[in-house]
């Protein structure tokens, strides 16, 4: 260590005492290795440091002198001491390398024929361990001890013992500590010792049984491993209680598999522990929220599992009620029970308009899981917004291509989709209708409306001469069957040979669809013809514009075989 305020890294200085650290005194001003040999009779110290050695150390008179010694020719990198059996021997081992390259090299020192003989009873003197106060009885006894006298040059030997005799003292007020919840009025050790506030010594402890006895405390414990006898006794006096019927405190339950989401069918296991008050006399109500309904004694003592499995999804409020004649507790936990998700679908407009409100909505199935978190990521944004509806109302406030990302977490399954939303300043809105006839066939699954509106667009931009990258036909989820159609602005290009103008574009659409030339033939036999409904309304403008197109797709159904069906998938006929 060294001297001062605080520990120094680059000052380390070694200190010995012989007095059971009362005083202590500096023998080095450097780090040193150090071994103790001959019950302490010789000290060994060679220097830790980075340079090779061949020199040691040693002391005969508990460091109040040293001597050296040449315990090799060839200077050794010192890795350690070592004395077998113990501190018992004059034998001792330095082990090194002579490079770091190098194995290992060991160098015996023998310090036996320093010594001419053994100790006798006059080479010894007797000592009397006392504290920094000067007191003799310390932890309840007074002992004495014999060491070798500094100017005998003798072997202790491996029979030598230091302890000469012990007596037990008195005990006295020093003896004695505050006990657990009391403090001392004073930070003095003769003052006495009271309660805190927080503490009630005549309470029952927590372990007490109905029937038993307890002693409360008087204020003062004896310390750990003080053996006086006899004298002060601050622990006598001590008043007995019987234990009362204790209400119930602490009550937990927990589910030993450590995870509240399970599956339909899963086994579940339940763990009641109960921190205070009675349980032998105490009744345990358990409700697992499904119908189930038991009453259980002793369930906290002899810590039997309740074993469970629920069959159906849903939440499930599973509750354990302790109760006795001096009061109840009451333990809640929510185990959500959950088919995994099977498959997601991100829903939205595939086109908007800049700072237009648009709906994100993820569909799931099963339709209705409990509890289903959902992780939206818009754009490049890395942190996501959590939602527990299955919809999200947003803004794109710059125009381009946003993806848009969603995860849907249910228990331990997760399942994620992604769509592209192309952000406009300006574009025109078409809403469409059909006949009621194409209800009986919409499944109402994504893939089925992406076909119809492929087919549509696919349609208007062959005959119309309009781009198929600025028309997008989208048939909107639920019934009756509706779509819209969004007629983009075209991008600034050179105009190709049969190109419409911007502004026709719209009444070549009406035009096409009034001639009756729009149809295409579903497999399985229906023709579909696909009309303008009303010729005297206008198309809506995201940005600018108002009034609405409307067209109706009519269906002219040619049945071919009984039970034929509509597919999902469509063919043109040319």
């Amino acid at each position: 260590g060294n001297l001062g305020s605080q520990l120094v890294e680059y000052k380390e200085e070694m200190y010995i005492t012989s007095d059971c650290g009362n005083t202590w005194r500096q023998v080095f001003e450097e780090e040193h290795h150090i071994l103790y040999l001959d019950h302490g009779g010789v000290i060994v110290a060679i220097k830790d440091t980075s340079i090779p050695l061949k020199i040691l150390k040693f002391s005969i008179d508990e460091g109040q002198t040293w001597s050296t010694h040449n315990f090799t020719s060839t200077s050794v990198f010192v890795d350690g001491l070592l004395s077998e059996p113990g501190d018992e021997t004059l034998v001792m081992t330095v082990f090194g390398h002579i490079s770091y390259r190098s194995d290992w090299e060991l160098v015996k020192v023998d310090f036996r024929p320093s010594f001419p003989r053994e100790c006798t009873d006059d080479d010894y003197e007797s000592w009397e361990l006392t504290n920094l106060q000067g007191d003799r009885c310390i932890m309840g006894q007074q002992r004495s001890f014999r060491k070798r006298k500094i100017s005998s040059w003798c072997i202790k030997g491996r029979s030598f013992t230091s302890a000469l005799a012990s007596k037990v003292c008195e005990c006295v007020n020093s003896d004695f500590l505050c006990d657990y919840g009391f403090e001392r009025s004073a930070p003095l050790e003769s003052s006495r010792c009271f309660a805190d506030f927080w503490f009630n010594p005549e309470a029952p402890p927590e372990d007490c049984v109905l029937g038993q006895a307890y002693t409360s405390s008087t204020g003062y414990r004896k310390v750990v491993s003080n053996i006086c006898e006899g004298g002060v006794d601050l622990q006598q006096n001590l008043a007995q209680h019987m234990c009362p019927l204790i209400a119930p405190k602490g009550l937990q339950i927990s589910i030993r598999e450590e995870s509240l989401a399970v599956r339909p069918g899963e086994d579940i296991t339940f763990i009641v522990k109960q921190e205070q008050g009675d349980i032998l006399n105490t009744k345990y109500q358990v409700d697992l929220g499904d119908g189930f309904r038991a009453i259980y004694v002793n369930l906290t003592m002899t810590g039997e599992p309740i074993r469970h499995r629920y069959e159906n999804p849903g939440i499930y409020r599973v509750s354990v009620k302790a109760e006795n004649v001096a009061g109840h507790d009451e333990a809640v936990v929510f185990v959500q029970v959950n088919a995994p998700l099977q498959a997601l679908n991100l829903e939205v407009v595939p086109v908007v308009g800049r700072n237009q409100e648009v709906n994100l909505t993820a569909i799931i199935l099963p339709k209705n899981p409990n509890l289903t978190v959902f992780y939206w990521w818009i754009g490049n944004n890395l942190q996501p917004l959590l939602t527990l509806d299955y919809f999200l109302v947003t803004k794109f406030a710059e125009t381009g291509d946003v993806r848009v990302t969603v995860q849907a977490s249910c228990g331990s399954s997760m399942l994620q989709d992604s769509k592209v939303v192309h952000v406009f300043d300006h574009f025109h809105v078409l809403p469409l209708k059909f006949t009621k006839h194409l209800d009986m066939y919409n499944p109402d699954i994504p893939e089925w409306r992406e076909d119809v509106g492929r087919v549509v667009t696919r349609l208007l931009a062959k005959e119309t001469n309009i781009s198929e990258e600025t028309l997008m036909t989208v048939v909107k989820p639920g019934l009756p069957t509706t779509a819209d159609l969004h007629v983009l602005l075209p991008a600034k290009q050179p105009k190709r040979k049969r190109s419409v103008p911007d502004d026709k574009r719209i009444a070549t659409i009406k035009q096409a669809l009034n001639a009756h030339n729009i149809s295409f033939f579903l497999r399985g036999g229906y023709w579909v013809l696909v009309t303008l409904a009303d010729s005297g309304s206008d198309s809506q403008r995201i940005g600018g514009g108002s009034g609405y197109w409307a067209l109706v797709v009519l269906f002219v159904i040619c049945l071919v075989a009984v039970g034929a069906f509509i597919l999902y998938k469509f063919k043109r006929q040319v």
